[in-house]
């Protein structure tokens, strides 16, 4: 196989991969009214939905880039394929709301194992002058899904009940194991013969598990508690891990590379201040404005679209132009879309809605390619696992927070009740409070994004 041959297999088997996880994230957005009404879940539990997946993944990511850099990244991607799919016939037949929540914990472990891996396996096989060039169009794979999720899942959910969207994807999980087998020829591991850091890997996953967990619980006494103690664990990580012969992480990638620091806090915030906003639309323009799941998905599918056309322009841009300038214009635009809807009320014209998510889709796709750009190219190859991982982390954790987010203000504001219309109004306040909080965040991520520049070749 010439080098050519090889960088198409391989940017073909993980945009097709990655096409998947994004698929099934968008499409379980739309089908949880349809999930709560069969299992009379209120709103707080639907959202575990959500959170659990994204938390298993934010424990998971740094334990499978480092087993990818130890045992071969292909490896591990292809057994994360592999639980993803096998998941995917056990949510299918589902029969109540806590096996649907365990399973997608199991999820959570394939998709870390997918994403701890993808973009050091592209790292290693693109050189720097094609590498954007080729996380831009990993990104699409990625938008594709999350645009085509809400319409075809919507559908679904509408024709053959919500239980179908999962029944769809086992197919494609098994074509991804055949095109890995048939087309991803050789292994890269940077690493190999060292010890696997199981202490390392325990506190980590422990103190994100109470963090995330903690924060979800709050502002009751017992989320404060448990927030406290998972962020009490982070220092003993770091101390660990500095000690350690053969870390999980190399924390020296945080106190003495600027780039990779500040690049992985801008995408932390980024992805905290946006994650849930497809989340509460979802439930806005079913609860509040009545529409069914599939107009409801062709609404949001604007979004997702805009990313996925412009992220490959952007990808290609970052390989020329400072990848932090780019990515922080674009977290600037994000900023101006979330403040325009903290305007949004109940008789917003659905236009308004439309435009302001393709405004947010464009800021999306110049930072995320962009930034991702920066991360892998600021490390050795050695390091690619820990970078890919890290990268990973930023994201989900980011996504939960988010999500974290949601779940207190809907606590606050509608306790333990579903969504009625005796209680619009109060949903209306909470959705409104969490954009406001969102777009706070996003203009501090700014800040981190530029802080990162000096760092940068240009």
């Amino acid at each position: 196989m010439t080098e050519r041959e090889l960088k198409r297999s391989v940017l073909s088997v993980t945009a097709f991969a990655s096409f998947l996880t994004p698929f099934m994230g968008s499409s379980v957005n739309l089908a949880l009214p349809s999930i709560g009404e069969e299992f009379g879940a209120n709103a707080v539990t639907l959202n575990w939905i959500v959170s659990s997946y994204m938390l298993a993944t934010s424990i998971f990511l740094l334990p499978a880039g480092r087993l990818g850099d130890m045992l071969g990244r292909k490896k591990v991607f292809t057994i994360g394929i592999s639980i993803f799919t096998a998941t995917m016939v056990l949510l299918t037949f589902t029969p109540n709301i806590s096996w649907l929540i365990i399973v997608r914990v199991i999820q959570g472990l394939g998709s870390a194992m997918i994403f701890g891996t993808n973009l050091a396996i592209l790292t290693d096989v693109f050189p720097p002058g094609e590498r954007g060039k080729a996380m831009g169009i990993n990104a699409t794979a990625v938008y594709i899904g999350l645009s085509s999720g809400p319409f075809l899942g919507g559908m679904l959910t509408r024709y053959l009940g919500w239980r179908s969207i999962f029944a769809f994807l086992i197919p494609l999980g098994i074509v991804s194991i055949i095109l890995i087998n048939r087309k991803m020829k050789g292994e890269w591991a940077g690493v190999k013969g060292e010890r696997f850091d199981w202490a390392g890997a325990i506190l980590s996953g422990s103190s994100l598990a109470a963090i995330m967990f903690g924060f979800s619980r709050l502002p009751s006494a017992l989320g404060w508690i448990i927030t406290a103690a998972g962020l009490m664990l982070l220092p003993l990580f770091l101390l660990r891990e500095k000690k350690a012969d053969h870390p999980l992480f190399d924390i020296s990638l945080i106190f003495k590379n600027r780039v990779f620091a500040f690049s992985n806090l801008a995408a932390f915030i980024h992805y905290a201040a946006t994650s849930a906003i497809g989340f509460f639309l979802s439930l806005f323009l079913q609860y509040i404005r009545g529409l069914g799941p599939r107009d409801a998905g062709l609404i949001l599918m604007s979004w997702p679209i805009t990313m996925a056309l412009i992220s490959p322009v952007a990808g290609k841009l970052s390989d020329k132009h400072n990848p932090g300038i780019l990515a922080s214009i674009g977290m600037g635009l994000t900023s101006i879309g979330l403040i325009l809807f903290c305007f949004i009320t109940a008789v917003t014209p659905l236009i308004f809605i439309i435009l302001t998510l393709l405004l947010m889709g464009i800021g999306f796709a110049l930072f995320s390619s962009p930034n991702s750009n920066a991360i892998m190219s600021s490390v050795d190859k050695k390091q690619l696992g820990n970078a890919s991982g890290m990268i990973g982390t930023m994201r989900n954790v980011g996504q939960t927070m988010s999500m974290g987010i949601a779940m207190m203000l809907l606590a606050l504001f509608l306790g333990q009740e579903k969504i009625v219309p005796s209680n619009h109004d109060q949903f209306l306040a909470g959705m409104k409070t969490g954009f406001s909080i969102f777009s706070v965040l996003c203009i501090a991520g700014i800040f981190a994004s530029l802080a990162r520049n000096d760092g940068l070749k240009k």
